[in-house]
């Protein structure tokens, strides 16, 4: 069987490097064609060297849609609007569409969504495994301890992260939210400043910090009066979530049109 072709859209991005490094060390897959937004200073130059392997004779494109026609799967991590109109693209191509992209809104997933009716759509707010676990322990702990219990949700990343929370703090607190019963949206405390009043029952608080050169850190803790329980991940390195891209792109391959997250390509209960 002829290895997967996976094509980058934002290559030039830092998971965008780490995504190409990642399908160079993986077998049964490689990197077939590349590109980064308009202007940059990456354009012309060699995908491999710019991601800090050897060289792959592939030059960086501005051009997303001929990255889509030479490839079997597309892994991106940009942001929403490039991504959204990149999923048109991928749809009307039938080709798989592993997506990382963060800070998306709801109309956005639902284009995404949409886009699951022509071709593999993957999107996920954390590519990592052990994040995914994380998601469904937190439903699980939800749904288990009753309102009694507050639920906050606390982030830190870098300090060029430009979404907050962070998608992966969202998808926590969505897991919360599915584990009670109740909208995320309809009990969301996104953010606290000045004189609040008393943490309302039930409400599902986040706060985010951005700092350094921090990769990911995430804990939901839920307290109550005497004790408090906390599930946590820290992520030490950007390749976690290539290496989980990757993973989902080989997944893809023959499965029929349709819209997944990670749970589905881990075949985790949810």
């Amino acid at each position: 069987m002829a290895d997967m072709k996976i094509g980058i859209i934002g290559a030039g991005g830092r998971m965008g490097q780490a995504c190409i490094r990642q399908v160079t060390d993986t077998e049964g897959c490689g990197v077939v064609a590349a590109c980064d937004i308009a202007g940059s200073a990456l354009i012309g130059q060699d995908a491999g060297n710019i991601a800090g392997v050897d060289r792959l004779g592939i030059a960086v494109s501005d051009n997303a849609g001929a990255v889509i026609a030479a490839s079997d799967a597309i892994i991106e991590f940009t942001l929403p609007e490039p991504t959204v109109s990149h999923v048109a693209l991928t749809a009307e191509a039938s080709v798989a569409h592993i997506i990382g992209t963060t800070g998306m809104e709801a109309a956005q997933e639902d284009t995404l969504r949409a886009a699951g009716d022509k071709t593999v759509i993957m999107h996920a707010p954390n590519m990592s495994l052990a994040v995914n676990l994380l998601f469904a322990l937190t439903k699980q702990v939800a749904a288990t301890l009753n309102e009694d219990f507050d639920i906050e949700i606390f982030e830190m990343h870098h300090k060029h992260k430009v979404d907050a929370p962070s998608g992966t703090a969202v998808g926590m607190g969505r897991a919360a939210a599915e584990g009670r019963g109740v909208e995320l949206e309809d009990v969301a405390q996104w953010a606290r400043n000045g004189i609040t009043g008393e943490r309302k029952r039930g409400d599902i608080g986040f706060a985010s910090l951005r700092g350094g050169n921090v990769i990911g850190d995430h804990t939901a803790t839920f307290a109550v009066e005497d004790e408090r329980l906390e599930i946590s991940h820290k992520a030490q390195s950007r390749q976690i979530f290539a290496r989980g891209a990757v993973h989902a792109a080989l997944w893809s391959a023959g499965k029929k049109p349709g819209f997944y997250t990670m749970f589905d390509v881990l075949g985790i209960e949810y």
